[in-house]
């Protein structure tokens, strides 16, 4: 019977030999602070959210008008020259013309908090809708163009093709028909904002002879529930992320490369209650009124405690960047600030220290962040959130239901790759919000408005993994994992952004590595065997 050599490693006596040690890559890390709220009382909410359309439409309607005159300019009708309008309001029937609002969708199934306040005399977080589409009344949807003067219902067969969602910023071409309404027949939107170039707000690091490209790690949807369902696959993943996998040496080698873990939310599973279930062998009694509103016996320290762990287990060899999602201990309403160091007594010996004073403090090698989040890793420029941009704007699509009627609300692959591009072409990470996802109600900015074009843009917590190039005005290319995207340097190219779907992690067992240099993206699978394949 043959031997397998690998076997024989596990089984060989100790050894004296000496090993070449493998050192982990440097991690060139400088995060923005782009969504981090006031502290304090400066944080209040007695301001109106309205302020937020208006700060996003002086933003961007300089962006969206360039764009309209340079496509627009000199077009005509049957002799008829196209005009622009600055509101809404101003638009004349019969008038070929162009104008730009903010768009907003009044649908049946949306989520309307003025409904539930003349409903109840409190009102609690609504349930997360599958669409906020009616399948059985399609003409119910109505999609409006406003801005500081007013609104205008936009009609025409172009909306049923042009993917929308409110409050993104548009121009639209068109005119006013016998009812009132805005008939479009070309929507032009800001397109991509001004790309940064590599290492523009560092310095780059010295060149070293026979230096290899890191590898930037993602991850998300960890899910950790504090039961033994999570032990091998955090075991795996750890083992991995420290070189302890493999009988060789190119594993570790490999693992070397990863100069940064960044994980996309949702570390924790959906539930951190005690289940009922364990305590059905003790009597019951009459529970006594709650004092403060917390109950105590009903929280389960475990999911956080074991997170705690296989932080600290990782970040003596790597640097990580934990961002919250919607299982998280972490405020609800967007941007959700970075869970609180607090939480992990084990790992947060890694953090940088609290600010004293207005001086910036230098990150940790251990970064809890906001989501959304921006900032520079090894040069590029990343934008993520953890993944409720992406599902909230799925909502307001139309998509084919299946045989048995129902309306497919996941989306294929394609579909949320084509969100997270209209996101950049819109400028805009978290349209909906403070419509249809919470947020805080900013006054003076809107930071979910894309300042720079990112190089990195990711989503987390997605059903499964894809990904894409953006190049200007090109379409997409879907799957585009062995494109390089060179030439960055290169103020003369056009902003190109590698666009990743990062998949749950608990679901997948997926971690993504991104080439540092190049960008190219593969996938490492973790899993157990199932005993259903064939055996060679």
């Amino acid at each position: 019977m043959a031997v397998n050599p690998a076997e024989n490693e596990f089984l060989r006596p100790p050894s004296d030999q000496a090993y070449a040690s493998n050192l982990r890559e440097t991690s060139y890390y400088n995060p923005l602070d782009t969504f981090k709220l006031p502290t304090g009382p400066e944080r209040h909410y007695q301001q109106q959210y309205g302020d937020m359309y208006f700060l996003r439409l002086a933003k961007l309607k300089p962006a969206v008008e360039r764009m309209a005159v340079e496509s627009w300019e000199g077009f005509n009708i049957a002799g008829e020259r196209a005009r622009r309008v600055d509101r809404v309001l101003d638009v004349r029937q019969g008038e070929l013309c162009w104008v730009a609002g903010t768009i907003y969708m009044d649908m049946p199934l949306k989520p309307n908090i003025l409904t539930d306040l003349t409903k109840e005399n409190f009102t609690l977080a609504p349930p997360p809708r599958r669409t906020y589409l009616d399948p059985s009344q399609p003409e119910s949807t109505q999609i409006m163009l406003e801005d500081e003067s007013g609104r205008l219902r936009l009609t025409g067969s172009l909306l049923r093709s042009t993917q929308l969602a409110t409050g993104a910023i548009v121009a639209a071409l068109g005119t006013e028909n016998a009812n009132g309404d805005f008939e479009a027949i070309d929507i032009k939107v800001p397109d991509l904002a001004r790309q940064p170039r590599r290492w523009e707000r560092d310095a780059r690091p010295p060149s070293e002879t026979g230096s290899t490209s890191g590898k930037i790690a993602f991850v998300s949807g960890l899910g950790i529930t504090g039961t033994s369902s999570d032990t091998l696959s955090l075991s795996l993943l750890t083992d991995y992320l420290l070189g302890y996998t493999g009988s060789s040496s190119s594993t570790s080698s490999d693992a070397s490369r990863i100069t940064r873990l960044v994980i996309a939310g949702n570390s924790l599973g959906a539930s951190v209650a005690v289940d009922a279930s364990e305590n059905d062998a003790v009597p019951k009694k009459k529970n006594p009124p709650k004092k403060y509103g917390y109950d105590a016996s009903a929280y389960n320290p475990s999911p956080i405690t074991q997170l705690d762990s296989f932080l600290a287990e990782l970040l003596p060899s790597i640097p990580i960047t934990l961002m919250p999602g919607a299982s998280d201990p972490a405020n609800l309403a967007f941007p959700q600030q970075g869970i609180h160091r607090a939480m992990f007594p084990r790992s947060r010996s890694y953090c940088a220290p609290p600010p004293t004073g207005e001086e910036k403090v230098e990150p940790g090698w251990f970064d809890s962040v906001t989501n959304p989040w921006e900032g520079d890793v090894e040069g590029w420029r990343l934008w993520g959130c953890s993944g409720q941009n992406v599902d909230d704007v799925l909502r307001y699509l139309d998509f084919t239901t299946d045989e048995e009627g129902n309306v497919n609300t996941n989306g294929d692959d394609e579909s949320r790759i084509r969100i997270m591009e209209a996101m950049l072409r819109w400028r805009c990470g978290v349209p909906t919000a403070p419509d249809t996802i919470w947020s805080y109600p900013f006054q003076t900015d809107d930071p979910f408005v894309m300042q720079a074009c990112p190089h990195i843009f990711f989503a987390g917590n997605q059903p499964r993994f894809n990904t894409a190039v953006i190049e200007g005005d090109a379409p997409f290319k879907l799957n585009g994992g062995d494109t390089e995207m060179t030439g960055t340097d290169d103020t003369t190219v056009g902003p190109r952004v590698r666009v990743l779907s990062i998949p749950t992690f608990r679901e997948t067992g997926e971690l993504i590595l991104v080439d540092s240099e190049t960008l190219k993206v593969e996938v490492v699978k973790f899993g157990t065997f199932s005993g259903k394949e064939d055996q060679q």
